[in-house]
């Protein structure tokens, strides 16, 4: 690719975010410091997803690592506003494909030989095309101790993939240096260690040999499991940028309609993958990073009778993303299912500490409380009952626990990012396959499992157990004893955390103060262009001067009568 391509892309990226930064400059910083904090934040949702639209435009368009870059961001829950990431998270990884010589001209250097040489058939139209590369059908037969095989497909990588990749993160480097220099976000995210997570994650996605690798991982934890399945890897035709797989293509497991009429439950189909992923999780600590419907199939096997339920088995494919889980935060999700399959709020707080998600400034009784009430409110709803909740009922919580909720005093460590992005995807598909999926209902047995484990194993999980209890039946009397005494002295006092909004009263009546004088100014402005005959600038100011007269009079006072009652 020519050096004058790279460079034109490269600044097409930096042109976005730059013209992206210097909005929220305007909107978030300057029109917030002149007293028009209020209309930035009611207009900032519709703002936020207008970027996000572009971006996602942009991405589309120029293909390659920016649709990646996409994706990526659509799992960043714990940095980036949800406008944002709802908005990207529909991306999908499907681009124009590549002209057959350039693929052609690719896969014959790698493989060393022209593709007729190589199969006995190859078919020049792409079975599927993404971002980094593309799938075709071709036939080769293969002999192992598994049984025979002539289907295969190709993944062939696209070409120049590798200099589009070092420019665009090149790009995005710079870009990070940008944000790292904004106090509030480098506070809540380090910019530079995402950049490094997406360039690692990037890389190995585009390593052939690893994934192949990785492939063959999963398959051997499953090798007991009749209902996964994963295509077998030709080695003697996979290079670093050429994958040779076992043709397994079915029923894409998002073709409602082909599962259905193929007389497959679909319940059964959402509640397997589930169990199939807390496995991976819990179990194997490796996991199938990128559950999207192009890489999870549906295949209906024969050899059934008529009065039988059909026979399948889920078929996972593309395994250039994966997740690991190492042993210190295994312990940690471990306590965290046990705790929501067992409703107990204190012991999740707990397993936050453990995965280390936790600010040091968290309140941890406030959490806990927060997290019976969510208990109260979702525990055991299915998917459509939860989506039927009152939206009353949730601005009262959020009204309850708004100190919580504005400091959000959570942090994701790197490796939760991956695995906090596969369950969204995988909620979403399963709640799909399925309208009235309960996770509850799925959770508690497997809880209740890993309990029983647990304490049939170590007779140090009872004493323990027992040890809280008693503890807290110790601490009782005396707890009660100096909640009366302070009764009684009259010095009981409860903390309630909308009192400390009140001291921002002061700010506001400098901004009803600050927003006088700038209607005053807007308004003068306008009779004068509107005298010299200016018409459509005096309209402009005029409006303008409205549009803070009605904040003056009428929002500032409904937030003051709001923190005064």
């Amino acid at each position: 690719m020519k050096s004058s391509q790279l460079r034109a892309r490269y600044w097409r990226i930096l042109v976005f975010f730059a013209r992206a930064t210097l909005g929220f400059i305007f909107w978030e910083i300057f029109l917030a410091h002149i007293g028009f904090r209020s209309f930035s934040r009611r207009t900032r949702s519709r703002r936020l997803q207008k970027v996000a639209a572009q971006f996602r435009s942009l991405a589309i368009r120029m293909g390659g690592v920016m649709i990646k870059v996409g994706q990526f961001l659509s799992s960043r829950l714990d940095v980036l506003p949800q406008e944002i990431t709802d908005e990207l998270s529909g991306l999908q990884d499907e681009v124009p494909p590549e002209k057959f010589e350039d693929i052609q001209r690719q896969a014959e250097a790698d493989l060393g030989a022209p593709l007729k040489e190589k199969f006995d058939f190859f078919d020049e139209t792409p079975l599927a095309a993404a971002s980094l590369g593309q799938v075709h059908r071709a036939r080769l037969c293969v002999k192992d101790d598994k049984g025979d095989f002539c289907d295969v497909v190709v993944k062939i990588q696209r070409p120049f993939i590798d200099q589009l990749i070092e420019v665009d993160l090149s790009a995005l480097r710079r870009v990070a240096g940008w944000l790292e220099k904004y106090p509030p976000i480098a506070k809540r995210a380090d910019i530079p260690a995402l950049v490094q997570e997406f360039s690692t994650t990037l890389r190995e996605e585009v390593d052939y040999l690893a994934e192949g690798r990785n492939a063959e991982i999963f398959a051997e934890n499953f090798k007991d499991a009749p209902r996964v399945h994963v295509p077998r890897v030709v080695w003697s035709h996979t290079t670093r940028r050429v994958l040779t797989l076992e043709d397994v293509f079915a029923i894409k497991i998002s073709d409602y309609a082909a599962i259905t009429a193929a007389g497959i439950d679909r319940s059964e189909v959402a509640n397997e993958l589930l169990d199939i992923y807390l496995k991976q999780i819990f179990e194997d600590g490796f996991f199938h990073a990128d559950p999207h419907p192009g890489n999870l199939f549906i295949t209906p096997l024969p050899g059934r009778s008529e009065n039988e339920a059909p026979a399948w088995r889920l078929t996972f494919v593309d395994f250039g993303m994966v997740g690991r889980v190492p042993d210190n935060l295994r312990v940690g999700l471990r306590e965290l299912l046990i705790s929501v399959g067992t409703r107990d709020a204190a012991r999740l707080v707990r397993s936050y500490q453990t995965l280390d998600i936790l600010l040091s400034s968290a309140d941890l009784k406030l959490i806990e409380r927060a997290t019976s009430q969510v208990f109260g409110m979702f525990w055991g709803k299915s998917m459509s009952e939860l989506r039927g909740i009152d939206h009353a009922e949730m601005f009262r919580f959020a009204d309850q626990f708004r100190e919580l909720m504005y400091d959000l005093p959570f942090q994701l460590p790197q490796n939760l990012l991956m695995l906090g992005r596969t369950v969204a995807i995988l909620s979403g598909m399963c709640s799909g396959l399925y309208s009235e999926f309960n996770l509850w209902e799925q959770l508690a047995p497997y809880a209740t499992r890993l309990i029983s484990q647990e304490a049939g194993s170590n007779w140090k999980v009872w004493l323990d157990e027992l040890g809280n209890v008693f503890k807290e039946l110790i601490a009782l009397p005396s707890q009660a004893g100096r909640v009366m005494s302070q009764v009684e002295r009259g010095d009981l006092s409860v903390q309630v955390p909308a009192v400390s909004r009140q001291m921002g009263s002061l700010e506001r009546a400098v901004n009803r103060l600050t927003g006088s004088v700038i209607f005053g100014t807007f308004l003068l402005g306008g009779v004068i262009l509107y005298a010299v005959g200016k018409d459509l600038a005096a309209y402009l100011l005029l409006g303008i001067s409205g549009l803070v007269l009605i904040w003056v009079l009428f929002f500032s006072r409904r937030n003051q009568r709001r923190f005064h009652p």
